[in-house]
């Protein structure tokens, strides 16, 4: 496989990121769907936010369903941050958020579904071995996602 077929694109260079290790891990949790990620910045994400959600604020990941697939769009700011609170590396948070992303592209919908969507989370987790997800962490913090 050539560097051009792996799904993941950098605004720049993260230290301590794999691009092929990242794209492996994104082709099997997106099971055949044509899915692809861009690892920005919060001023990127605060543009993508504020144009297709209405909301101006930056986020960790944002999800674009579209057909077999989609893509997913990634703060590295908020990742690396994130990861140091909860105290492990930036590359498992970034799995974190792309397992989040492409739940989301699967149809799924934590704020509105009865729990499905933090089902499917925690079983992906466990299976990979990744620490607490989003939707476990904002339950236990006490805040909505």
């Amino acid at each position: 496989m050539s560097s051009d077929d792996i799904p993941i694109s950098f605004r720049s260079w993260p230290r301590g990121l794999r691009k092929r290790e990242l794209g492996d891990f994104l082709r099997r949790i997106a099971r055949g769907r044509r899915v692809a990620c861009l690892l920005s910045d919060d001023g990127e994400l605060r543009r993508l936010n504020r144009r297709f959600r209405g909301k101006n604020c930056a986020t960790d990941v944002l999800s674009f369903p579209y057909g077999n697939g989609g893509e997913i769009a990634i703060s590295l700011e908020r990742a690396a941050a994130q990861a140091r609170e909860r105290g492990h590396t930036l590359a498992d948070e970034v799995r974190i958020l792309m397992l989040h992303g492409v739940l989301h592209l699967n149809g799924f919908d934590h704020e509105t579904d009865s729990g499905e969507m933090a089902r499917a989370e925690r079983r992906w987790r466990k299976r990979l071995g990744l620490p607490d997800g989003l939707i476990e962490r904002a339950r236990r913090d006490g805040a909505g996602r």
